[in-house]
């Protein structure tokens, strides 16, 4: 950051202080001005003049009242306005106290709304331009007394236009904003649906059939020494049964994949058993895959391990995408206690589209991440991700090495 900026970000920080700047700033060009006098037919060369003391004292008055200018800015106006108009009557010769009504002008354009800088406005403009011509010592057609009506009205009407300029850069950070939560809430919504349809729908498919094969297989254990015809009926109806919901779970399992997915799985769900292999994968494809493993001996549930597993294949898809051509990826899986904690570190600079943007979803308007987060809370651990100081992304995930049914007992 350089010297400017800092400069800047201690103003913005400490508001009165730069008002008591700004204060100082206008005293000094007030003082300067009061000093000189335009000497000549076309005022082409200045001379030193001596201002009253009167006018010294209004101009440290206005400029005393600039300090507070954001806490009460029409009583400043109020304030610089009076000495102003006391200036303009009584200054012989004129001293530039207007300048700090003119800022104060400024101030309650740019903090209202654009009726009251219209009132405001044209009252001060009305009333210093007025004494100046009427009551004054110069000519009414004085330049001093038409440099008042312009600079007073220069003041509102830049103020005005910084309050616009706020105003739109605020509406269009509230629109970001907005879109940014409604983004988040839709890909959560339709998350959620997600989840609940395929729940309807497997529970259609399976509570029919479970029920009949429950049914059939009663019937069997209770006919099966004396009637083993009958038992034999009863099993083939199991048997069926069992067959059609298999069927259907298939079906329905296969609206879920992607156009370019196998048309069924024919070996065991992946685990973290397979976590060399799935790494070889990705050292093929470019990406070096560093993988320590301190979890030895540890018997994961099938959903933990196959959860372990997927976070690694979605970190790591994001690592190959997003990172940068030069990244490089660490996997970590270590037992702590009644957890198994999978890590996924990289230390990639990020492609132009950014990490944070590449990132925030997995797959750049998908929901890698947010579906990566949803597997692990379905499970009752934990998942974190950000970036890393220094660069480069991090995906920690704790996962508890005993999972728990809906009723609470351990599996």
């Amino acid at each position: 950051m350089s010297t400017l900026e800092r400069a800047r970000c201690g103003l913005r920080a400490h508001p009165l202080a730069a008002d008591a700047a700004l204060a100082a700033g206008v005293l000094a060009c007030m003082a300067a001005g009061s000093f000189a006098a335009p000497q000549g037919h076309h005022g082409l060369t200045w001379s030193i003049r001596t201002p009253a003391v009167l006018s010294l004292v209004l101009m440290l008055a206005g400029a005393a009242a600039l300090v507070f200018r954001r806490r009460a800015p029409r009583t400043v106006l109020a304030v610089t306005g009076t000495v102003s108009l006391v200036e303009c009557v009584t200054g012989d010769p004129r001293a530039p106290v207007a300048m700090s009504a003119v800022i104060a002008l400024f101030t309650v354009a740019a903090t209202t709304d654009r009726s009251t800088t219209w009132r405001l406005g044209l009252l001060t403009m009305t009333v210093l331009t007025a004494a100046a011509m009427l009551a004054g010592p110069l000519p009414w057609y004085a330049q001093e007394n038409l440099g008042v009506l312009a600079w007073t009205g220069i003041g509102a009407t830049a103020g005005d236009a910084v309050r616009s300029r706020r105003a739109v850069v605020q509406a269009i950070r509230d629109r970001a904003e907005r879109a940014e939560r409604t983004r988040e809430e839709e890909a959560r919504r339709r998350v959620a649906e997600e989840r609940l349809r395929i729940a309807r729908d497997l529970h259609d498919v399976v509570a029919h059939h479970i029920a009949l094969v429950n049914v059939q297989a009663g019937v069997a254990a209770h006919v099966m020494d004396k009637r083993p015809d009958q038992a034999k009926e009863a099993l083939a109806h199991v048997r069926e049964a069992s067959r059609s919901a298999l069927d259907e779970l298939r079906a329905t399992v296969g609206l879920l994949r992607q156009s370019g997915d196998p048309e069924a799985p024919t070996e065991p769900a992946p685990g973290l058993s397979r976590l060399e292999e799935l790494a070889d994968t990705f050292r093929s494809a470019g990406l070096p895959v560093s993988v320590a493993r301190a979890d030895q001996g540890t018997e994961l549930p099938a959903a933990v391990d196959l959860a372990a597993y997927r976070i690694v294949q979605e970190a790591l898809t994001n690592v190959r995408k997003h990172a940068g051509p030069e990244a490089g990826a660490e996997v970590s899986v270590v037992r702590v206690g009644p957890n198994v904690e999978v890590t996924v570190l990289d230390d990639g600079p990020g492609t132009p589209d950014g990490p944070e943007a590449g990132r925030a979803f997995g797959d750049g308007g998908g929901h890698g991440l947010l579906g990566m987060r949803e597997r692990v809370t379905a499970l009752g651990g934990t998942l974190t991700t950000g970036p890393r100081y220094g660069g480069g992304f991090r995906v920690h995930a704790i996962l508890p090495v005993k999972t728990t049914t809906a009723q609470g007992e351990p599996v």
